[in-house]
Parts: C-alpha cells; sequence; structure tokens
C-alpha cells in the first residue's frame, strides 16, 4: 500500500514495491475476504430487479462454481476465456473464476460490432466466452470464423447454448485457486486502436498490485472508512477494470455497479447521491457533460474523491470541480500497456492546471528521445516508463516484433510526447503521430485544446494537422459547442483570437469546423486519426 508521508518527495521514495512470489488475483480481491461476515462486495442496481447487495462470500461461492463449470468443460489454466457482458455481478464472478482457474481473462466492451469482436476472439485464440442474450446474435454472426471458440455460455435463460445459471447450479462452490506466479499470464486487454489495429496487452497477475499506488495516489490515499467506489466506464477497459473494480475489491471496498445504455449526466449525480458514492474514476468526457448540468449541487453528494484520465481537463474544469464537490478532480495518466503511471494528488502536493501530475511511486517515468536517452526538463520528447515495473504488459499477444518495438532499451515508449519540468511535473502533448509540423514548430494538441476548452462557448475540441503547401500542416481545430451556441464566422474569429492573445501566433488554429460530434474510441479518447484522415480523402477529392 502506498503510505502518506509529509511531502511527495518523502512518500515517493520511501515506497517500496513488495511483490510476491505467487499471487493470484481471484484469491486476493475475492477469497481473502470471505470470512463469514457477508460483508458487501457488489452493489448492483437492476433494470429489471431493483437493488441488489453480494457479498464476498456470496462472490467466493458464486465464482468457485464459475470455476468448476469451466474445467469441467474442458477450459485449463492459460486458455483464454472472452467476458463480453456489462457491468454486472456476473461479470465479476466470471473474471474471478477466471483468475482462480489459472486461465486467461478477455474482456470484451458490449458496444463492439461483429468485426470488433471477430478480430480480438480470433486473435486471442478464445476457448470460452461468457455473454448474454443481448450481445449474443453479434457472436452468431462471426461464429464460423472462429475456430477456437468451443464453447459459449448465456447469462440470462436458453439460447441454444449453455445456460450460464444452469450450469452453475449443477457446479460445487467449493474450489481450490491455482498457486498461480505473480508472472503468470492472467489478462489479454485490447488496446482502443487509436493508431492501428487493436493489439492485445497481456497482463500478469501482479498488473493489480502495479496499479494500486496509482489507485490510492489519485483517490486521495484510497482506501479511508466508509469508501464506495463507482465509474461509468465499462469493466471491459483497463480503466473499468483495473483502476475501479478489482482494485476496490483487493481493498475490501464495494464496487457499486449500474449499466447504463448511454451515458446521462443527471443520472449519474442522481445515482451518486442516492447511494453516497464517495469515490470515483469520471473519464474527461463524462465531466465535460456533467458540467453542463443545472445546478449539480442540488443533488448533494458523500463524495471524497474524483480521478480523471484519458484527455487534459484544463484549469477550467479544475475550477468546476471545487464549485461542485468541494474539490479537485485528480488526473492521472497511463495507457492499456502500462497503466496509472503519473497522477496528481491535491492533498499531497499543488495541482498545476494542464498538468498530468508527478511520476506515481513506484515507477520510473521520464521524458526520453526515440534512442531512450532522458532528456533536460522542458525539452519534448516521448513519455517512457523504465523496465521492470509491475504494472507493465508481459506482452503484446502474439506479436514479438511489435512488443520489441515498444521498447528503447530499457524504457517502454508509451508513443505519447510531452514535456518534464524542473519539479517532475510532466505535461501531454498529444500521441507521437498527432505532432504537427508548422512552419519551423512541432506542436502538440494538447495546449491548444486547453486553452479553446476555456472559451465559454465552447463543449468539445479536437485539433489536428492538415496539410498546407507553405507550412506544411496548419492548425485546424473542429469545435463542438456547447447547447444552445450557434455556430458563426464571427465565433470562429473570437475563439482564433482567444487561443493567438493566450498562448502564441503560431499556435492558434487557422482553420476552424464546428461539428455536431466528434470521432471518439470506445473509451471517450478523441480519435484524431480520423480527423487526419478525413481531411486528407477532402483533398484527394478535390
Amino acid at each position: 500500500m502506498l503510505q502518506r508521508h509529509a511531502t511527495y518527495r518523502e512518500t515517493f521514495d520511501r515506497f517500496r514495491w513488495n511483490i510476491p512470489a505467487h499471487f493470484n488475483i481471484g484469491v486476493a480481491c475475492c477469497d481473502r475476504h470471505a470470512d463469514g461476515s457477508d460483508k458487501p462486495a457488489l452493489i448492483y442496481e437492476d433494470e429489471a430487479a431493483g437493488l441488489v447487495t453480494l457479498s464476498f462470500d456470496d462472490l467466493k461461492r458464486a465464482s468457485n462454481r464459475v470455476a468448476n463449470l469451466l474445467r469441467g468443460h474442458g477450459v485449463a489454466a492459460g486458455d483464454r476465456v472472452g467476458i463480453l457482458l456489462p457491468q454486472r455481478p456476473e461479470t465479476a464472478m466470471a473474471h474471478l473464476s477466471v483468475y482462480k482457474l489459472g486461465a486467461i481473462a478477455l474482456p470484451l466492451f458490449i458496444q463492439f460490432g461483429p468485426e470488433a469482436l471477430e478480430h480480438r476472439l480470433q486473435h486471442s485464440g478464445a476457448a470460452a466466452l461468457i455473454t448474454d442474450a443481448e450481445n449474443l446474435p453479434k457472436i452468431e454472426a462471426i461464429r464460423d470464423a472462429l475456430p477456437d471458440l468451443r464453447m459459449i455460455f448465456v447469462v440470462d435463460g436458453p439460447s441454444g447454448h449453455l445456460d450460464l445459471a444452469a450450469e452453475m447450479a449443477k457446479a460445487s462452490d467449493d474450489f481450490s485457486a491455482v498457486d498461480t506466479r505473480a508472472d503468470d499470464p492472467a489478462v489479454i486487454i485490447y488496446t482502443s486502436g487509436t493508431t492501428g489495429k487493436p493489439k492485445g496487452a497481456l497482463h500478469a497477475h501482479r498488473v493489480l498490485l502495479g496499479h494500486l499506488p496509482g489507485v490510492q495516489m489519485p483517490q486521495a490515499f484510497f482506501p479511508q472508512a466508509g469508501d464506495l467506489f463507482w465509474t461509468p466506464a465499462d469493466w471491459a477497459w483497463i480503466g473499468g477494470l483495473l483502476d475501479v473494480l478489482l482494485p476496490s475489491l483487493y481493498f475490501g471496498v464495494p464496487v457499486l455497479a449500474s449499466r447504463a445504455r448511454k451515458f446521462d449526466p443527471e443520472a449519474a449525480f442522481d445515482l451518486m447521491a442516492r447511494h453516497k458514492v464517495r469515490n470515483a474514476f469520471l473519464p474527461p468526457t463524462a465531466l465535460k457533460l456533467m458540467r453542463q448540468v443545472r445546478d449539480p449541487r442540488r443533488f448533494g453528494h458523500a463524495m471524497r474523491s474524483i480521478g480523471s484520465g484519458g484527455e487534459t481537463l484544463g484549469a477550467d474544469m479544475l475550477d468546476w470541480s471545487v464549485e461542485t464537490f468541494g474539490f479537485a478532480v485528480n488526473e492521472f495518466y497511463g495507457q492499456t500497456e502500462a497503466n496509472l503511471l503519473v497522477a496528481n494528488n491535491a492533498d499531497l502536493f499543488p495541482i498545476r492546471p494542464g498538468s498530468m501530475g508527478r511520476a506515481v511511486p513506484g515507477h520510473r517515468v521520464a521524458v526520453v528521445s526515440p534512442e531512450g536517452e532522458p532528456l533536460p526538463a522542458g525539452k519534448p520528447g516521448l513519455i517512457a516508463v523504465a523496465r521492470p515495473d509491475p504494472v507493465m504488459m508481459l506482452e503484446y499477444w502474439r506479436q514479438p516484433e511489435e512488443t520489441a518495438a515498444k521498447f528503447a532499451g530499457d524504457w517502454l515508449l508509451t508513443g505519447d510526447t510531452g514535456t518534464c519540468d524542473e519539479d517532475g511535473y510532466l505535461w501531454f502533448q498529444g500521441r507521437d503521430d498527432d505532432i504537427i509540423s508548422s512552419g519551423s514548430y512541432r506542436i502538440g494538441p494538447g495546449d491548444i485544446e486547453d486553452c479553446i476548452i476555456r472559451h465559454p462557448a465552447v463543449l468539445m475540441v479536437a485539433v489536428i494537422g492538415v496539410p498546407d503547401p507553405i507550412r506544411t500542416e496548419a492548425i485546424k481545430a473542429f469545435i463542438l459547442p456547447k447547447p444552445g451556441v450557434v455556430p458563426s464566422d464571427a465565433l470562429a474569429a473570437e475563439i482564433q483570437a482567444f487561443v493567438r492573445e493566450r498562448l502564441a501566433a503560431y499556435q492558434y488554429p487557422r482553420l476552424v469546423e464546428f461539428v455536431t460530434e466528434l470521432p471518439l474510441t470506445a473509451t471517450g479518447k478523441i480519435r484524431r486519426k480520423d480527423l487526419r484522415e478525413r481531411e486528407v480523402a477532402k483533398l484527394r477529392e478535390g
């Protein structure tokens, strides 16, 4: 656990990893808390059944049954098991059972279409899948392309496949978990595919331990008495699974599960208030939508900490969070291959708006050259983390060349560019391929987006470089206005002047396009790559 000391430097310097030789996520997150006390583990708000609470004892019995039935159907240690379910108890049961069995969990997002599911299931060679009736048709449409998929379990009723509830009823609730090593594979999480076809980041059981300080730091030294954790992020993504669900269960803290068909900011405030949620991971997109809610304090809240990551929030959003909740949102940074590396903690050091924060204790993070040479303070380069590190992936599944290319010596290159100031604060600029070459400048979109979002007419913004015969690239801003704002040439000029006055003449967007939506990954990150491809296609068409 991360121990708080008087200063950040002392907290960082005194931290030591304690990674045992043998460790199993399923045992650590469930069995060790199942002591007969019926301590709550999951609080599930179900549209049909109402409120359902499961204790750690319930989870142990249920996950043992699933582990036994998987083993009974021939699933062995090392086999991949797909989990295509929303936030619901069966999702947690499935994960815990797969870890106890020594198999490898394959989380799958319910909003994926058949093509995305086919790539992940086929590439991973998944032997089994646990899903529900709603998502089953997508699987049946691609079934012939999945020769390794031997069995499908469906959680809610007859389907022509194995009925999970019926199979569980026949299985024993007594199961001895496999004594996995901390370095044994546990989960494959596919990247969101912002820069190409999604790759499967294979993580070991130790990845959970590697996440803990990165959860505790932005969540104001989580856990504390009375904590209750929630996120709207799907548990199929590393942010939902390893930033919230598994760390919370590891610490014996209950998790609120609630499936929303679409994120509703008013419903989010209401949900957090009704259940007295104390801790939340809210992606930037969710926070920006919540900022539009009228008088959010009317809902009341019991919030103690909020973490956010994926896109820079900026000073405006931080001010709003202080006004709304009484504290600043703590931003953090990481990626699927190595997560929760950098974070803010307003109780430990001052937040500098626009900064991702400082290195989380236990991680050696630096800005380096493409060859892996650490760069001096203030010089732009690639954000990197040094190995060994328990939060780091073992490899890209079945892609040794891509795995090797991810490293420069002992540095894992995130592919994100940024700077590090003299005090160790890290500043995100963008993906390496997001950098704009304009005139003699190399410009990251992050600073420009952070500036534009502060304009009172702007809800969301994405900035890219578009081909320009004189400057190589010109800066273009795609702006999603706030509700009720009418786009106009005058507003575009006003926003351009807003940036020019606050940043620099070479950083203002020479082109502005107002849009009704922005392309997002399933985790809410802006897909600048799609915008660039769209602009190139427009040029080709003349």
